[in-house]
């Protein structure tokens, strides 16, 4: 054994980092021992590999993925680095969006939304599907919108689709009303409210909405939809208005 070699206990202080750190670093094969004692199984590290391991050691404590630090260990650094920034950002963003919520909560507590009830009929329309989780609604309700923009005007209606349940994964939709569209959606019987304000604020009202069935005792049915009423292009977001529309089940 080379006497420069550093005991794993040793390497792990120098590198601010705990021995089973090391021991699952070594097991992924991000940072392998520079040798390992046959009989004993214990592992033993170069001072040269001290870089690396502060480096590993750094990029986890800032939430990088372990997939991203191992593209980075093999080379793929500066691409890694770049994806795994976005994502924290987009984290990031998504938490601002909460903060804000939470402070409308603190403030004013659930919204009690004025809820009327109204009938609305079948519609033709062109929809576009993009999978999400609760995290990444926006993104894909931006995909959906993109797809549909040739068919959009002023005088078009807008239609989100948003699952009453959150599962780990669902689609989202958004449909355009077009009189030869391939797509129907059915009509019925709806509570509905208008949420005036940003559109990451609109959980609000649909929650609002929600509180009126259990209010009432009505059954409500997915899914949510979001009728959008002006455009976002040349209206402020504290003016933006969207009609929140949750279906009354039909009593059996």
């Amino acid at each position: 054994m080379s006497e420069d070699l550093l005991p794993i206990g040793r390497f792990a202080r120098l590198c601010r980092l705990t021995v089973k750190q090391l021991r699952h670093y070594d097991d992924l094969g991000l940072l392998v021992p520079a040798w390992t004692d046959p009989a004993s199984g214990y592992r033993y590290y170069r001072p040269s590999q001290a870089r690396d391991a502060l480096l590993i050691g750094l990029l986890r404590a800032m939430d990088v993925p372990l997939s991203s630090v191992a593209r980075v260990m093999s080379g793929d650094g500066p691409d890694a680095l770049r994806e795994a920034r976005d994502r924290i950002e987009a984290d990031v963003a998504r938490r601002r969006r909460g903060l804000r919520l939470l402070d409308r909560v603190v403030a004013g507590g659930l919204p009690e939304n004025e809820v009327s009830i109204v009938r609305e009929p079948p519609r033709r329309v062109f929809m576009a599907r993009e999978a999400a989780t609760p995290e990444t609604i926006p993104d894909a309700t931006g995909a959906c919108v993109g797809r549909l923009l040739s068919r959009m005007s002023p005088d078009v209606l807008m239609i989100g689709l948003f699952p009453l349940d959150m599962a780990e994964e669902f689609d989202v939709r958004v449909a355009v009303e077009a009189a030869d569209g391939d797509d129907l959606l059915p009509g019925g019987t709806f509570a509905s409210s208008v949420h005036v304000g940003p559109y990451e604020e609109i959980a609000l009202t649909v929650h609002g909405v929600l509180a009126w069935f259990g209010d009432y005792g009505h059954t409500p049915a997915g899914p949510v939809r979001e009728v959008y009423l002006n455009d976002p292009a040349v209206t402020p977001p504290e003016r933006l208005e969207t009609r929140v529309q949750i279906r009354v089940e039909d009593p059996q």
